[in-house]
């Protein structure tokens, strides 16, 4: 038996953790077992570069559980896009890069792989199970499922996305403090969230969760509204800008700042569309996705809210790297090492398939067939709690 573990995809506070728990279980159960990581995901995997886990990192493993990041590297490769891996130079003209990546697996004697990310990570891995079975090919792939937006069918809470929302929070709570530079300032608070809008509504209810626990001076500019949030925004719901505008102009007037949480992906359709007939070019990775980052959401959104809140200052502050590149908080570490025991023990008895709490399971902690992962699942907004939170800030009637 010999292991091979790849994360790939952006990075979410669960990779290192992830590992560090499935290098000291196999460590454990089968002190002897080989095992190695691919650098820098599938990237790695097609280029055969690898390394093997020593035995000082053996003994050690439980010191990745305080890291972020990864500790073998990422990158967002989609072994069914032919003309992105040949254009990137990781596999040749002519060649196919999921035979390459068998190939390579055979080559290093890989019996168990376990891919660790999100929808796309483990839709890939699926399609590499899929052809291997299909070439008489003997390995067990075992996928663990993160990404800090929570947008992955089946799963009812992927690895990471509690502590992103927490960090976001934090984020903002020094962010904030930025109302007091100004007069009539607009902060416009841009959290990850390409298609789901749970991450930026579980930051906004963890900061006012936080702000609840807080003591104001009233008396002086130190008052509650002023660092309390205004509006949130997400991909599932409707924003009219100009009622927006008018309410949020009103509170402009009142607090003299106005406070929004705005998830990247929200408005996203019109943003691509003034861009496109504007003649911009709207730039994709190799999964189709429009590059969130180069479009700067948040700043489109400053530009419609400024001149009609009559706004003095705007600041637009993304916490996406701050909160995914995090160590996980305890809440998320307890899932990610149930997972991680769980996926060694399906890896050794041969089932392929993604460790996640199954929706479709009553919430149970169960191995997925490839088939039934896909990425997109929305946020379900009426959720009352969510609903009593747009109530509480004014965004909706009460």
């Amino acid at each position: 038996m010999k292991i091979g573990i790849l994360t790939a995809g952006g990075i979410a506070p669960c990779l290192s953790a992830s590992v560090g728990r499935l290098i000291k279980q196999y460590t454990e159960l089968f002190p002897k077992v080989e095992i190695i990581g691919y650098l820098h995901g599938y990237k790695g995997l097609l280029q055969g570069n690898s390394i093997e886990i020593t035995n000082s990192v053996r003994d050690n493993a439980e010191l990745l559980y305080e890291f972020g990041g990864s500790p073998f590297g990422n990158s967002r490769v989609k072994l069914t896009n032919i003309e992105n891996c040949v254009k990137m130079g990781y596999i040749s003209k002519g060649q196919n890069p999921l035979q390459v990546a068998s190939e390579q697996l055979k080559n290093d004697g890989i019996t168990i792989l376990h891919t660790i990310g999100g929808d796309d990570t483990n839709t890939s891995a699926g399609d590499l199970s899929t052809h291997l079975s299909q070439h008489d090919y003997s390995l067990t792939v075992v996928g663990i499922p993160k990404t800090v937006d929570n947008d992955v069918y089946p799963i009812q809470q992927t690895l990471g996305a509690w502590t992103a929302s927490e960090q976001g929070a934090i984020f903002f709570e020094n962010v904030v403090n930025e109302n007091t530079t100004s007069s009539r300032q607009l902060i416009i608070h841009e959290v990850m969230g390409r298609n789901c809008g749970w991450l930026t509504a579980e930051t906004a209810r963890e900061y006012r969760n936080r702000l609840s626990k807080k003591s104001f001076l009233p008396d002086i500019l130190v008052e509650k509204s002023r660092w309390d949030i205004d509006a949130v925004y997400i991909p599932e719901m409707e924003i009219n800008l100009k009622e927006e505008a008018k309410r949020l102009k009103q509170l402009m007037n009142e607090k003299d700042c106005v406070n929004i949480f705005l998830s990247e992906g929200a408005g996203l359709e019109s943003i691509v569309t003034e861009m496109e007939a504007n003649g911009d070019e709207v730039k994709r990775d190799a999964f189709g996705h429009v590059r969130l980052d180069e479009i700067n959401p948040g700043q489109w959104f400053a530009k419609q809210f400024a001149g009609m809140l009559n706004a003095d200052k705007v600041l637009v502050q993304k916490s996406g790297y701050f909160a995914r590149s995090s160590a996980p908080n305890s809440k998320d570490l307890n899932l990610i090492k149930e997972t991680a025991d769980m996926a060694v023990v399906c890896a050794t008895n041969g089932e392929n398939g993604v460790i996640g709490l199954d929706e479709n399971n009553s919430g149970k902690l169960s191995c997925i067939d490839f088939s039934r992962i896909k990425g997109g699942k929305p946020f379900d907004f009426n959720q009352q709690w969510f609903t009593n939170l747009l109530k509480e800030i004014g965004q909706i009637d009460k």
